[in-house]
């Protein structure tokens, strides 16, 4: 049920469903098919490690988990880039499910160590993430000022 991304297959549902799951957040949410093919020229992409999974009932994707490999820190590290659950299917297990087939296709590349980034506002996240042994290595923080 867990494959690679596929272009010229996925890219308009991979969309849909990762701003879904991102619906508000700033950042990740509300992408179009051109930012993604703009992300996909990065250097770092590695299509098989741009895992999706299948909605069975044909309603698209169930999520998906993008890894990105660091190959020049030491030791290499692995990422979980971006990890998106469609909110249709939220409570079900496919967060972790999705996060361990991601870790696990780093590691089957010889990458042990891996990192990512989540708000700490989401409570859901951080506890999925410490449950799968990650522990906080450091804090980010964002200041705005409104204007005058």
């Amino acid at each position: 049920m867990v494959r690679p991304f596929e272009l010229g297959r996925d890219e308009e549902v991979w969309v849909e469903t990762n701003n879904r799951a991102f619906s508000g957040h700033p950042e990740q949410g509300g992408w179009t098919v051109e930012e993604l093919h703009e992300r996909l020229t990065a250097e770092w992409v590695d299509l098989d490690g741009f895992l999706v999974a299948d909605d069975p009932d044909g309603q698209g994707l169930i999520g998906s988990c993008w890894t990105k490999v660091h190959p020049t820190t030491n030791p290499v590290m692995g990422e979980i880039y971006v990890i998106a659950v469609d909110p249709r299917h939220k409570g079900e297990g496919w967060g972790r499910s999705l996060t361990v087939a991601g870790l696990q296709w780093l590691a089957g590349r010889g990458v042990l160590v891996g990192m990512l980034y989540t708000d700490a506002t989401n409570e859901a996240a951080v506890a999925l993430y410490h449950s799968l042994g990650f522990a906080l290595d450091h804090t980010d923080r964002s200041y705005r000022r409104p204007p005058r």
